[in-house]
């Protein structure tokens, strides 16, 4: 029995099969399902869990080389928002695109984690160094 770390095991079973360049999507609650990639539902109810809360859940045992998040966010959140999200993803290299181009990126993921998250695009897909 694990007795620390990730408890869920589809998404243990998720995280092993990311390697190399390969990405990984952590979705807010209103992000589109895509049926051609796999996707672990853990949304329970409204901000549970957080895309921040399942980031700092799987960063001590996940390489990070880069998120990737929509433009908008930026533009749609509180200075507070901002500052939160800047403070959880420290050290890792950040590129902001428009939601319309980050999510064509899904469909090439390994899988996406849904999780309960409430702020607007909140998404990150994270790409493994």
């Amino acid at each position: 029995m694990l007795k620390g770390g990730i408890l869920n095991p589809a998404i243990n079973a998720l995280l092993s099969r990311v390697r190399h360049t390969n990405m990984l999507v952590l979705a807010d609650r209103g992000f589109p399902y895509w049926p051609m990639i796999e996707t672990v539902d853990i949304a329970l109810i409204d901000d549970v869990p957080t895309v921040l809360q399942v980031l700092q859940a799987i960063r001590p045992n996940f390489v990070i080389g880069e998120i990737m998040m929509a433009q908008e966010f930026r533009d749609h959140n509180s200075p507070a928002v901002l500052q939160h999200f800047g403070a959880a993803t420290a050290g890792i290299p950040m590129t902001y695109e428009l939601h319309g181009t980050l999510k064509q990126h899904v469909p090439h993921a390994i899988g996406l984690i849904r999780t309960g998250d409430t702020i607007q695009y909140a998404n990150m897909i994270l790409v493994s160094a």
